[in-house]
């Protein structure tokens, strides 16, 4: 069987770190997938894929953009687009009522959906990666639970404000999902391996206790303060302004081009650390790199919506099996369709008891839970 060789159709998203050497035993390790999807990842495919998901996202965000409490017609949202760029207004009497719920409430929403689906997604790659593990999620580890503790005392102690127009609330969101995954780690870990009960038993633990210490927190606080917490923690994308959708998108975009930069590592990591320590990778330095990245960016998205499930783990097996397991095309693709499945899914949360709403969080645990428990079933059939 012939090598694989870089050539100008590969993707030039590898690790400046990486030899030629590491190229190759990523292709080789992906080579199974190339001829079970029925082709060899070139620019060319990577660039239709993309352009596809692209344009299907564009898509799924103004047909999500029209459905609500208050229908918004395409023409409305045409119309509030053409106002805002030819005139600048926002105003009621420029874009009539149903342009300001398209500018104001509803498009934020929809994006910052989309930011968060997209975030917990590529977080899903990346730790099925890091842990060759299919049933690594933020959710499922506990990850999410510790940036919502961490989010949730920091509202406890009124330190969610600003510093010097730096929001501290996903600071303290990264810092609770960041000792969540520390300490998920420590506990499955047994003689340098991480077996899938040991995993999935630290991540049931841990989610308990950390569940009960953010119950503690609203049981304390204000009535009226904690009955808007316990609507956040079940997953809520009500009404975000622009300035937290700005600062959102910073942390997305900054962590998905590391993890971008790291596609090529994540391919060699999935073979094994051995294989990957003897064609010289840091593995050690590669992975608390990632995993910092990982709780940095839940963190972000924790504060803004809550604990929302079974994203990290539904998207990425289901592009898989589509695109295949090379993480230069995985990731990005999980990224988007990850964005187009969290938007779905609150469009069906706000619409299906309109005007009332239910929690995307309950959604997204409808559709992920069935299919954790397949996976788990798979894995064992395969086992025995």
């Amino acid at each position: 069987m012939a090598n694989v060789q870089a050539t100008p159709s590969s993707l030039p998203a590898s690790s400046a770190a990486l030899t030629g050497a590491v190229s190759l035993q990523a292709s080789q390790g992906v080579r199974a997938e190339w001829h079970r999807t029925g082709a060899m990842l070139t620019y060319r495919r990577w660039s239709a894929v993309m352009i596809g998901l692209l344009l299907a996202s564009a898509a799924v965000v103004v047909l999500c953009s029209q459905f609500g409490a208050v229908p918004v017609r395409l023409a409305d949202i045409w119309a509030a687009l053409q106002a805002v760029l030819t005139t600048g207004s926002s105003e009621v009497s420029s874009l009539g009522t149903a342009g300001v719920i398209f500018l104001q409430v509803r498009l934020p929403r929809v994006l910052m959906g989309f930011l968060v689906g997209s975030a917990l997604a590529s977080v899903g790659v990346t730790l099925q990666a890091l842990l060759r593990n299919p049933l690594a999620d933020p959710y499922v580890l506990g990850v999410s639970s510790g940036a919502a503790l961490g989010a949730s005392l920091a509202m406890l102690l009124g330190v969610g404000a600003t510093v010097m127009l730096f929001p501290l609330l996903p600071l303290f969101g990264f810092a609770g999902g960041l000792f969540a995954l520390v300490l998920i780690y420590r506990l499955a870990q047994a003689h340098g391996r991480l077996p899938l009960h040991s995993l999935l038993l630290a991540g049931v633990i841990l989610n308990a206790i950390l569940t009960a210490l953010i119950m503690f927190i609203t049981s304390i606080m204000e009535p009226n303060r904690s009955a808007g917490l316990m609507a956040w923690l079940m997953g809520s994308l009500t009404a975000p302004g622009y300035p937290a959708l700005a600062v959102v998108v910073i942390y997305v975009v900054c962590v998905s081009a590391v993890l971008m930069r790291n596609a090529q590592v994540l391919n060699v990591l999935t073979q094994g650390e051995e294989t990957a320590r003897s064609l010289g990778i840091d593995t050690e330095r590669v992975k608390k790199q990632l995993y910092v990245l990982t709780a940095l960016v839940t963190g972000a998205v924790v504060s803004v919506s809550g604990m929302i499930g079974f994203v990290g783990m539904v998207v990425p097996h289901a592009v898989r099996l589509t695109v295949g397991s090379d993480h230069r095309l995985l990731l990005p693709a999980s990224a988007l369709v990850g964005g187009m499945f969290l938007v779905v899914s609150d469009t069906i949360a706000r619409t299906v008891f309109a005007p009332a709403e239910i929690p995307v969080g309950i959604v997204t645990a409808l559709a992920g839970g069935p299919f954790f428990l397949y996976l788990l079933l798979w894995r064992k059939d395969r086992m025995t």
